[in-house]
């Protein structure tokens, strides 16, 4: 090897890194553009130590989704299904109607969620996504420092 001594990969062990709070206001945000980097800084590739099979990322709080912006016709043609589990009972809606509707920082989550890993690590990174129809939420206590998009 000469000169130069061998170095290992470092590896994060859980609970080694403290995570941190962010909040992002998706008033006319790109939802898409939006959710990479939610996505992103909840699985921690936005830090130096980002490790593939350890926790790393930080919590995001996201205000003002009922805000969010979709490109082309995706607001009248993006349609979002759910399954009651009764035969035949496949239930549809299109995101102008969940944008609309009480639920409306579901959209904001959902894509986010297909953002993650399909595992027992995406479930638990997905818990620290905390994402809110209007400006208010309850987090103050933790003083998130305002992430900025693109």
């Amino acid at each position: 090897m000469g000169a130069q001594a061998h170095r290992a990969t470092r590896s994060a062990k859980p609970g080694e890194v403290t995570p941190h709070w962010h909040v992002i206001d998706a008033t006319d945000a790109v939802l898409g553009r939006m959710a990479t980097k939610i996505a992103d800084v909840l699985r921690g590739k936005h830090r130096a130590l980002f490790t593939p099979h350890v926790d790393t990322g930080d919590f995001v709080i996201v205000v003002n989704a009922e805000k969010v912006r979709l490109t082309g016709r995706k607001r009248e043609q993006k349609t979002y299904y759910r399954h009651t589990g009764y035969t035949g009972n496949l239930k549809s809606s299109t995101a102008d109607e969940v944008l609309n509707g009480p639920f409306a920082d579901r959209v904001v989550s959902h894509a986010v969620r297909g953002m993650l890993p399909k595992n027992a690590l995406g479930r638990q990174i997905l818990k620290k996504l905390k994402v809110y129809a209007g400006p208010d939420h309850p987090h103050a206590a933790q003083q998130p420092q305002e992430l900025k998009l693109g």
